[in-house]
C-alpha cells in the first residue's frame, strides 16, 4: 500500500516547487564499474554479459545506489526515483534476466525507501516514485520498415509486465508512480491501466506521475502526437503531475513546458536533459547554467515539480 496519501502530496505541490532528483545512469558512470562490479558474487559465472544492466545494481552493488540516493537528498531532493526504468520483465529479457525483474522492483523501492526515511522530516518530508521506463519495445511503431503492422509487444504484455512491476515497487515502499520518458502512449496507456488495476484490486488510490519525451524540433513524441494531443490522450489518468523529460536541454524544453502549463489541470513537472549531447554522447551544460534557465520558469509559473535526466 502506499505510505503517502494523495491529498498531502497536492498539498506540497501546491505550496512550493518540489524537487525531482537527477540522473541515475550518469552517476553510475562515474563510479566507472566493470563487468565484474555488475556481476557481484552472485551473478559472477552468468551466462551473459551484464554490465550496463544498471537495474542489476539494486543486488549486486546496493551501497552505490543508496549512496546516489542520498547524494540527491542531500542536495535537497523532495522525491526520490527507484532505479527501475529498466527493471519490467520485457526490458530486462535483453540481459536475459526476466525472471529477477521483481525481485529488482523491491529491492529498488527498498533502497530509495530507507533513504528517503533517513532524510525525511515532519516539516521536509521526502517521497519515493516508483520509476517506470518505457521499455525498448513500442506498441505503436513497427520495428520492421518493410512490414509496418508488424508488433514485437503488444498491449496485454505491457500491462502484465508493469502490474508485476507496482505489486513489487508498493512492496518495496514506494510512495506513487511515475510513468516516464513516455515516446509511445500506447506504452503509457499499458502502464496507467495497470497501475489502475491494481489501485483496484488493493481497493486503494495511487499517485501517478505522467512524463513524455519530445524526441526532437518537431515538438512531438516519437509515436506523433503534439504537446496538446499526448496531454488529451492521458489526462483521464487523472495524474498528480504531467510533464516532459529527457531527449532536450532546458533551453530546448521551454516552449513545450510553457504550453504544457497553459492546457494542463494537474501539477506540471519537468526533468530536462544537461543540454544537448556533444560529439562524444557527453552532456556539458553547467549546473549553474541550467539552474538560470529552470529559474525563469519558476518564474514564469510554468511548473509544480522540477529535476534533471541525462
Amino acid at each position: 500500500m502506499p505510505r503517502v496519501s494523495l491529498d498531502r502530496l497536492n498539498a506540497l505541490a501546491a505550496d512550493r516547487i518540489l524537487i525531482l532528483d537527477g540522473a541515475m545512469g550518469t552517476m553510475i558512470q562515474r563510479y566507472k564499474l566493470g563487468e565484474a562490479d555488475y556481476r557481484g558474487k552472485r551473478f559472477a559465472d552468468f551466462a551473459h554479459d551484464v554490465k550496463g544492466n544498471n537495474e542489476l545494481l539494486v543486488l549486486t552493488q546496493p551501497q552505490i545506489i543508496q549512496e546516489i540516493h542520498e547524494q540527491y537528498l542531500a542536495a535537497g531532493s523532495d522525491i526520490i526515483e527507484s532505479n527501475t526504468f529498466g527493471a519490467q520483465r520485457i526490458a530486462q529479457a535483453d540481459y536475459h534476466m526476466e525472471d529477477l525483474a521483481y525481485e529488482m522492483n523491491v529491492a529498488a523501492a527498498k533502497l530509495a525507501r530507507a533513504a528517503c526515511d533517513k532524510y525525511s522530516t515532519p516539516d521536509v518530508p521526502r517521497f519515493v516514485a516508483g520509476a517506470f521506463g518505457p521499455t525498448p519495445k513500442t506498441a505503436s511503431i513497427s520495428p520492421d520498415v518493410n512490414d509496418p503492422g508488424f508488433r514485437n509487444v503488444h498491449f496485454d504484455e505491457l500491462v502484465e509486465t508493469y502490474i508485476e512491476a507496482t505489486y513489487a515497487l508498493l512492496e518495496g515502499g514506494a510512495d506513487l508512480i511515475l510513468i516516464e520518458t513516455v515516446f509511445d502512449t500506447l506504452n503509457a496507456k499499458a502502464a496507467a491501466f495497470a497501475v489502475d488495476e491494481v489501485a483496484d484490486r488493493l481497493a486503494t488510490r495511487l499517485p501517478v506521475m505522467i512524463s513524455g519525451t519530445i524526441t526532437d524540433a518537431s515538438g512531438r513524441t516519437l509515436s506523433g502526437q503534439t504537446v496538446g494531443a499526448f496531454w488529451n490522450s492521458l489526462r483521464h489518468v487523472s495524474p498528480i503531475s504531467f510533464g516532459f523529460n529527457c531527449a532536450l536541454g532546458a533551453k530546448q524544453l521551454r516552449q513545450y513546458v510553457e504550453e504544457l502549463s497553459q492546457i494542463a489541470d494537474t501539477h506540471v513537472s519537468a526533468h530536462p536533459n544537461a543540454g544537448l549531447p556533444n560529439e562524444f554522447g557527453e552532456y556539458d551544460e553547467s549546473p549553474e547554467a541550467m539552474a538560470r534557465e529552470i529559474a525563469e520558469w519558476a518564474e514564469s509559473g510554468f511548473l509544480n515539480i522540477i529535476g534533471g535526466c541525462c
